[in-house]
């Protein structure tokens, strides 16, 4: 048996027809760039997210990015976020002009430690990003605390959180900006790049929309310097046809998430940790994320076996050589690089079958059997 860490072609086939003739749709309307498609998907994912403006960019890093400039973060700011997250969310700040300052982590969670990002506030901090780790918001009561002391913005980076809730209250309604991506392996994926802003800020909300069309309004009338990152009429068909099953697809990857958690806890509790979930978070489990000790060579025996994991994240942001310049050194974040040289997510995703994840497990299970007689 193979078991891919993700798989899209049974998705595809259910909505093949819908996505067909969303398509055409738009190939016969030749309105191809920022159409009723994206107005209604921007209308949608805002009112899913309880906020009063959605806007549609080209990818989920340059929703990071205008975020930041939305919210007024430029060259000599300071901007506080995680070292255990995709590049993107400290790139879009260094290409913002403002410096990364990165902060250790809650160990359980994988998410930015709010007692961290207190300690890391100074005269020239202006925003702070979380990152909403596998698909569980960080602690956003602690983190808002800190934002209100101080007058700074909260960009909350949901790119793989879409659909997540903290204590009742969802990716977008407690921060000044949500960003999501719907990059294709994310919960609710388009067939490319494709990403979206969420915001409650009226002024902000404008800023970004000006932003996204090369800083013009009017047309040819350019105020501030913008950019050309516009999400795409077929991008948004194709999510218009997939968003009404995103709430579905959550739950069956919860149900694959307690399955494993189920497995692993009747025949590996001593050898793997499994994801800690927060009793007031909704985790929507884009990953799920174990914890073992001998990481890679567990990786290596289950792709012998034809089982693809991944690892999120191998090398954290504060030790990659771009961002050398900053004097990071190792150990300075010992919760960040212990999670980097442990974490494996296994595959994922709502239609991996029972007997895929069973098969993940007695794998599992046969590695260390393997590793215990070879002690002896």
């Amino acid at each position: 048996m193979k078991v891919p860490m993700l798989d899209l072609t049974e998705q595809y086939k259910s909505l093949k027809g819908e996505i067909g003739v969303a398509l055409e749709e738009v190939m016969s309307s030749s309105r191809f760039i920022l159409g009723d498609n994206v107005k209604k998907l921007e209308q949608d994912v805002a009112e899913f997210s309880n906020a009063t403006h959605s806007v549609g960019v080209a990818n989920g890093s340059d929703a990071l990015h205008i975020s930041l400039l939305g919210c007024g973060v430029e060259e000599g700011d300071e901007v506080i976020c995680p070292a255990f997250t995709f590049f993107a969310t400290a790139g879009a700040i260094a290409r913002a002009g403002a410096t990364p300052v990165f902060v250790d982590i809650d160990p359980k969670t994988y998410n930015i430690d709010p007692s961290a990002v207190a300690q890391a506030v100074t005269d020239k901090t202006k925003a702070i990003i979380p990152v909403h780790l596998y698909g569980q918001m960080a602690d956003m009561d602690a983190l808002k605390e800190i934002a209100e002391k101080h007058n700074l913005a909260i960009i909350e980076d949901a790119a793989q959180s879409i659909g997540a809730e903290y204590k009742g209250k969802k990716v977008g309604e407690l921060g000044t900006t949500a960003t999501y991506s719907f990059f294709p392996t994310k919960n609710l994926g388009a067939y490319g790049d494709a990403g979206m802003i969420i915001t409650s800020d009226d002024e902000v909300a404008e800023k970004m929309r000006v932003i996204r069309v090369h800083g013009s309004k009017p047309k040819y009338y350019h105020h501030v310097l913008g950019y050309n990152s516009r999400l795409d009429e077929l991008q948004a068909a194709i999510l218009n046809v997939k968003f009404p099953h995103l709430t579905d697809w959550n739950k069956k990857r919860i149900q694959n998430a307690e399955y494993y958690t189920e497995l692993i806890n009747k025949h590996l509790k001593e050898e793997v940790v499994t994801p800690f979930v927060e009793e007031h978070n909704y985790h929507i489990f884009h990953q799920y994320t174990i914890r073992v000790p001998e990481r890679d060579k567990l990786q290596a025996f289950l792709k012998e076996h034809g089982i693809a994991t991944m690892i999120y994240y191998p090398k954290p942001l504060h030790l990659q050589p771009v961002f050398s310049n900053l004097g990071y050194k190792e150990g300075d974040l010992p919760h960040t690089e212990k999670a980097c040289g442990e974490a494996l997510s296994l595959p994922m995703f709502p239609e991996l079958k029972k007997e895929q994840q069973e098969f993940v497990i007695e794998t599992m299970k046969s590695f260390f059997e393997k590793n215990r007689e070879g002690e002896a």
